[in-house]
């Protein structure tokens, strides 16, 4: 049976218990007003504080291109807010004026929210891709560090090819194996189509994803004694392999579930999005396609052809990733 993964970052397991399908506090009256003072080359998130005594509202932006798999957003990146000034009317705050500002710590904070302590969470998030990010120099130059369990899709019978660098023309390293199915005595949930290979995501750039640790297809899963000794090995090192061949489960991020998010924070712009086999989105199943990743966010591409970032993918064949 399946052994107990062990995730490269500390605390995840204590994240992933919180509640799922969070909800946000309906949005203040002011933020449709301000939304006209978003620069066009950005996307307005939540409005996520309002200062009464100072009438000021704060307003998470990011930008237009961050759900683009040809220009991801990166939670490694500086942020940015538009800090409305806010006037009094007849239906309550609008927005005045506003201006654009770098968004450090002390403003982060998602105190409108009736969430069990959002912030708290968001700091251990931030906590965990700091810690990615300060590995970043281990990690070829140009890299988007990720740390996201996932899989191989290649179908070719001759294996998903690993390679030194981000290039079809780059060396091949070695392979990993197509979906293996155990001709005797397999176990009863081996999926339809065979145990795929799975592995690490430690890195992104420009339409491949960096890997490591892959094991065996199947072995986590099978009883030792009957998995065959010359069942097939892929390769376990570190290398690039192309993200179109790349697939995973979505898991609990501790975020809102049943969309996704415009960039990789959880105050972007949110979307409705559907699973492959109707509902919105949960931990039930994973995306149509894996386009980019950042820290533990994936850019996905959901069932029915939403584009977005979701907090945490896992490479589980048996169970959902909760």
């Amino acid at each position: 049976m399946r052994k107990t993964m062990l995730l490269s970052i500390a605390g995840l397991a204590a994240l992933a218990g919180t509640a799922i399908g969070q909800t946000r506090e309906p949005e203040p009256a002011w933020r449709a007003s301000a939304l006209a003072h978003v620069p066009t080359d950005l996307v307005a998130g939540e409005a996520y504080r309002t200062d009464d005594a100072a009438m000021t509202g704060y307003l998470a932006v990011y930008p237009a291109t961050a759900n683009d798999p040809k220009s991801p957003g990166s939670v490694f990146a500086p942020r940015q807010m538009l800090v409305v000034k806010l006037t009094k009317a007849d239906d309550g705050l609008r927005a005045a004026s506003a201006e654009l500002k770098p968004r450090d710590a002390p403003t982060r904070g998602n105190r409108d929210s009736t969430m069990t302590d959002p912030d708290g969470e968001e700091r251990e998030y931030e906590k965990l891709d700091a810690e990615l990010g300060a590995g970043r120099t281990q990690l070829p130059e140009g890299t988007e560090p990720c740390s996201l369990g996932a899989w191989s899709e290649d179908r070719d019978p001759r294996g998903l090819n690993v390679r030194a660098e981000p290039s079809v023309k780059s060396r091949i390293l070695g392979t990993l194996p197509p979906p293996y199915r155990l001709k005797m005595g397999g176990a009863e949930n081996t999926p339809d189509g065979g145990w795929l290979t799975e592995f690490r995501i430690i890195g992104f750039r420009n339409g491949w994803f960096l890997i490591e640790g892959a094991k065996p297809p199947g072995k986590e899963y099978e009883d030792e004694r009957k998995y065959p000794r010359n069942a097939p090995k892929p390769y376990a090192g570190r290398g690039w392999v192309a993200a179109s061949k790349v697939g995973a489960n979505y898991a609990n991020g501790s975020t809102r579930m049943g969309g996704l998010f415009q960039a990789p924070f959880a105050d972007a712009k949110w979307t409705p999005a559907q699973r492959k086999l109707g509902g919105t989105l949960d931990t039930d199943g994973g995306p149509r396609r894996l386009l980019a990743c950042s820290g533990h966010w994936g850019l996905v591409e959901s069932a029915d052809g939403i584009r977005g970032w979701w907090r945490r993918l896992c490479s589980n064949q048996v169970t959902n990733c909760s």
